[in-house]
């Protein structure tokens, strides 16, 4: 392991959890949490909750639980680097995407397009709201009872939430309705180990991304050759092993592709670290500017592949359909259960028969939330199929 930098988090000094509970004789804090979001039902359903792909059109495509494996990975390679606390990026990343919907970015446009008339919908509100209200699983708390350290990365995801242009009253209402917002100090970033793994995450769709749209034939190698950064891997790999078929091509080269982002992002965050010499993860949570970073020469080289997938990938008329139907399926299953409240399982029934049309809303905004692809589906056709009375 690489030294302790002396900017990273240590879990002797965590700040501690909102609900008193006696310290693990075998775990760190922040492996407790890391076992927390493991175990939690939320957690499990990522399963079969995709990215890009509805879990159907084949075995092979990343979902959200490969993806936060993946994440968890090079989030924690990337931690040991540089002297972070890996217990903590794990578990970040790990649960940073608890929060999707089924049906990837389609399902949560959806669901905020339902939600409008009651404040909308945010994956990563949701995320905090699964976590300190949603997973009911210990007698003494509500939530898992996460560390004040994992609580305000899963928060500040993105950056600081509030500033010169943004203020709590603009949150989505389940950032505004945790008791404790604002103690996670909205207007700084994240802490070193959070910075890191939302990151990684940038990391891994931008490769997986590749390998997903090769796979599904959206797009070819060819194809790739003459984009920043990929095509110099792609022609790299090619030269070097000039009889591997197409997809072991790929392979190599999206290995490659991952190395170079993680060595940039150490290779900049390190001259960041020479620059502002934070002394403490309080430091790096005051800084005027996030401390893991990738270069201005790869973020710039890297928008011609996001522009590529955006085009190829995200708008492709076989994505599009998939988007459609699945815009369908819970625009359908919202108005539903809305109108029918008694159709719903226990205890959501029991809630939603009894709340007014803004928790009712929300009772059933949290039901579609927590649903997995597959399950989406088979409440679709038991609710609004009239030949299927199953």
């Amino acid at each position: 392991m690489e030294k302790r930098a002396v900017y990273a988090t240590r879990h002797g000094d965590s700040r501690g959890r909102y609900y008193d509970e006696a310290p693990s004789a075998t775990r760190t804090p922040f492996q407790r949490d890391r076992d927390r979001i493991i175990h939690s039902t939320a957690f499990r359903r990522l399963k079969q909750k995709t990215q890009v792909f509805v879990a159907h059109e084949g075995d092979h495509f990343r979902t959200r639980l490969t993806h936060s494996l993946e994440v968890a990975q090079i989030a924690r390679s990337i931690a040991r680097t540089l002297g972070l606390d890996e217990d903590l990026a794990e578990a970040m990343a790990l649960a940073h995407d608890l929060g999707h919907p089924p049906f990837g970015h389609a399902g949560e446009d959806q669901l905020d397009d339902c939600m409008k008339e009651f404040e909308g919908f945010d994956h990563n509100a949701q995320t905090l709201r699964i976590v300190t209200r949603l997973e009911v699983r210990y007698p003494n708390f509500p939530g898992l009872n996460l560390t004040w350290e994992m609580l305000e990365g899963l928060v500040k995801h993105n950056g600081p939430l509030i500033g010169a242009d943004s203020a709590k009253e603009d949150l989505p209402a389940a950032f505004r309705e945790f008791a404790h917002l604002k103690d996670l100090e909205l207007d700084q970033y994240a802490g070193p180990e959070a910075q890191v793994a939302a990151l990684a995450d940038d990391i891994a769709y931008n490769n997986h991304d590749i390998d997903d749209g090769i796979a599904a034939g959206l797009f070819t190698v060819d194809e790739l050759l003459e984009l920043p950064i990929v095509g110099e891997a792609f022609r790299g790999v090619q030269f070097e092993f000039p009889h591997l078929s197409n997809r072991m091509v790929t392979y190599e080269a999206v290995r490659r592709l991952i190395g170079i982002w993680i060595n940039d992002l150490v290779d900049e965050t390190r001259r960041r670290a020479a620059a502002h010499k934070p002394g403490s993860a309080a430091e790096v949570r005051a800084m005027g500017e996030p401390l893991v970073a990738f270069s201005e020469e790869l973020a710039a080289r890297q928008r011609a592949l996001r522009a590529f997938l955006y085009d190829r990938m995200y708008k492709h008329y076989k994505v599009n359909r998939m988007r459609s139907k699945a815009k369908r399926i819970l625009a359908e299953l919202f108005d539903g259960f809305c109108a029918e409240p008694g159709t719903l399982p226990s205890p959501w029934r029991e809630d939603a028969t009894q709340a007014d049309a803004s928790r009712r809303a929300r009772i059933v905004c949290d039901y579609i939330a927590g649903m997995t692809d597959g399950y989406a589906i088979e409440e679709h056709r038991r609710l609004c199929d009239l030949g299927s009375m199953g």
